[in-house]
């Protein structure tokens, strides 16, 4: 992608450079130095460019910062790397916590938490981990009822609540306050709840649903906040996400939509459905900046979580859950068809004939554009596995055939183009078939590159020898 050259734009390019290891020795200096006090320019800029850099699916490195991660580690479970443009029940945003931190470091516990840093430094230092976290679950009592009071003190009052919010400086501040108080009010129970779950479920079904139901359903998790978090407990232990539907089909003692909406566990189906919609906005990003890497997973995502709910589940008639899902289909099939049906266009403008007096000596194709649309080819290729669980099948087999169709009959005008290239086209010439072989790559796969790569090499021999000859 072309840099704008803006400041901005020069240091996130810089940041997303940087290795995973790099990033988290980065961001663990960071943290340290506002927890310390230290004032330094720019640094909020940073940390959020940091934090955005990191791909989805890898994760962000934990708090390194003694005092802030003791303080944070029950809201581990709950957290989400998203940036909030609406409020999610049950979770927190990485990048409001941080925000909130630094308004409880800067204005409302400023003298306790310099003396709580301090004092777990030291345990941590001595190897009295144990100490450590008692020390931490007094400061986060103490916290708790500081943020109490202060929300105590907006309640009714809009106005209170948006300065509040504006000194912070996060979209949902009092709403992430809110969660935090049921978090710290109901760490007891919760921390109960964790200790009796498996460390990770790989197939939520038979005893193992029998068993995570009781504990939802035992006298621990009662009450409705308790509860809500609960269920996103048992969500960050599964290996697939989407088996969170099985407790409220379990629940229902039905598969019907209207039935489960009538039991506690409804909110199970929507928080995979607020789950899928996340999935969908970071896709979004994730095209816009070409990653394949990261689209892939992303979209094998969206097609379990939306075929599970779609099978699992029985969505017929308008229900709002059935309305739901049919948007986030609908959303992603547009998407994918904004991203993938230029790229027939694309690779036909770089590959395509051109007559010698077009072309420019020693001249090549755009290694940008080349790079670009290698990446939008690979996402057709990808899409295809996922498009007809996504409404998106027609257009993407449709853009694939004719991908597959140009790229298998211009193969050999490519190649005699090269053979016979003079001095002054040979590199473009050359460029157009490297860039031929690396399409052909995505589209049919690396053995078929390897062997038009092969011929292409034979046949830029065969040119060379014709030169000298």
């Amino acid at each position: 992608m072309a840099n704008n050259g803006l400041p901005v734009e020069r240091l996130r390019d810089y940041l997303r450079e940087l290795k995973p290891e790099a990033r988290a020795m980065l961001i663990a200096e960071l943290e340290r130095a506002r927890l310390r006090g230290d004032n330094i320019p720019a640094a909020d800029l940073v940390l959020q460019e940091l934090r955005n850099a990191m791909p989805p699916g890898e994760a962000l490195p934990a708090r390194v910062a003694d005092a802030m991660r003791l303080f944070c580690e029950p809201f581990e479970p709950f957290l989400i790397d998203e940036k909030p443009d609406r409020k999610t029940r049950g979770c927190i945003s990485r990048q409001s916590l941080d925000a909130i931190w630094q308004w409880m470091i800067r204005d409302l516990v400023p003298v306790e938490v310099k003396a709580y840093s301090e004092q777990v430094g030291r345990l941590q230092g001595a190897g009295e981990h144990k100490a450590a976290e008692q020390v931490a679950r007094a400061f986060q009592d103490r916290v708790l009822q500081r943020v109490q009071e202060a929300l105590g003190a907006i309640n009714h009052d809009d106005k209170a609540q948006r300065r509040l919010a504006g000194q912070i400086g996060a979209p949902q501040a009092i709403e992430e306050l809110r969660e935090i108080v049921n978090v710290l009010k109901g760490r007891e129970a919760l921390a109960v709840l964790a200790s009796r779950l498996p460390a990770s479920i790989r197939n939520l079904a038979d005893e193992q649903l029998d068993h995570v139901k009781a504990l939802l359903d035992s006298p621990v998790a009662q009450h409705r906040d308790i509860f809500l978090h609960g269920m996103k407990l048992v969500r960050s232990r599964l290996v697939m996400p989407w088996q969170l539907i099985r407790l409220a089909i379990k629940a229902a003692a039905s598969d019907e939509a209207a039935r489960i909406a009538a039991t506690s566990y409804a909110v199970a189906v929507q928080i995979v459905l607020s789950d899928v919609e996340r999935a969908v906005a970071r896709l979004r990003a994730e095209i816009k900046s070409g990653k394949a890497d990261a689209i892939e997973p992303l979209l094998k995502n969206i097609h379990d979580s939306a075929r599970a709910l779609r099978t699992e589940l029985d969505l017929s008639g308008d229900s709002p859950w059935a309305r739901q899902l049919a948007q986030v289909r609908a959303d992603v099939s547009e998407m994918l068809k904004s991203a993938i049906e230029s790229a027939p266009g694309r690779v036909r403008r770089l590959l395509g004939p051109r007559a010698r007096k077009e072309i420019s000596p020693g001249s090549q194709l755009d290694s940008i554009e080349v790079a670009d649309t290698e990446a939008i080819v690979e996402l057709v290729s990808i899409s295809r596995n996922y498009a007809s669980e996504l409404a998106a099948n027609e257009v993407t087999l449709r853009v694939f055939s004719e991908l597959q169709t140009y790229l298998d009959t211009g193969m050999n005008p490519l190649l005699d183009s090269l053979r016979q290239a003079s001095d002054n086209d040979r590199s473009f010439r050359q460029s157009q078939v490297d860039a031929a072989v690396r399409f052909s790559g995505k589209v049919f796969g690396p053995s078929y590159a390897s062997l038009f790569a092969k011929a292409a090499e034979v046949a830029a021999q065969g040119e060379r020898k014709a030169a000298k000859a």
